[in-house]
């Protein structure tokens, strides 16, 4: 089935943090939220959604994290200790990571992109040193899965679908995805 974890640090990118995690659960994998303080999340535009869960150990359990980007979200992952040492650890388990726009860069951070292609927002190429940057909207590399920006959550949630063998022919046909010049 697949089992994901999606990190709410406080400022996080609501757009993208909302739309991966209606996504996965749309095509059928197990998806929650975890928030570090509190149950209720600041977002990067003021809107407080309510997190499933604070982050725990349980998570070691969980089959992928995903680090969504924001300001400050993406900074706070990358200042939280905990979320790097999870990423580390999920890299050495050979599990999934997925991050996009600046949740990116926690895995330069953590040390874990050195020698696998990944993307990130514009610039970015300058801060995932360590990684092989590609100028792509979705980037899969072994056991990391990267995206740009606010505008490519679609694209990033149907690639996380794909890595745990979900056929997102049918789905994207559901959202007009094709419709709307998604590629």
């Amino acid at each position: 089935m697949g089992r994901v974890a999606v990190f709410m640090a406080e400022g996080f990118e609501e757009g993208e943090t909302l739309t991966i995690v209606d996504l996965l659960r749309r095509g059928g994998l197990e998806c929650h939220t975890f928030s570090f303080k509190d149950e209720f999340v600041k977002g990067m535009h003021d809107m407080y959604i309510k997190a499933d869960y604070l982050f725990n150990d349980e998570i070691k359990d969980y089959d992928m994290v995903v680090l969504p980007g924001g300001r400050p979200g993406g900074q706070n992952l990358l200042e939280n200790p905990k979320v790097i040492s999870l990423v580390q650890h999920f890299n050495k388990q050979n599990k999934y990571l997925a991050a996009m726009c600046s949740g990116t860069v926690v895995l330069e951070k953590a040390d874990v992109i050195s020698g696998k292609k990944v993307t990130g927002y514009t610039g970015y190429q300058d801060k995932l040193k360590s990684g092989y940057f590609v100028d792509d909207v979705v980037v899969f590399d072994q056991n990391i899965v990267t995206s740009q920006g606010p505008a490519t959550p679609y694209p990033f949630a149907f690639k996380i679908l794909e890595v745990f063998g979900k056929d997102v022919t049918e789905m994207k046909e559901r959202l007009m995805y094709n419709f709307a010049g998604g590629r």
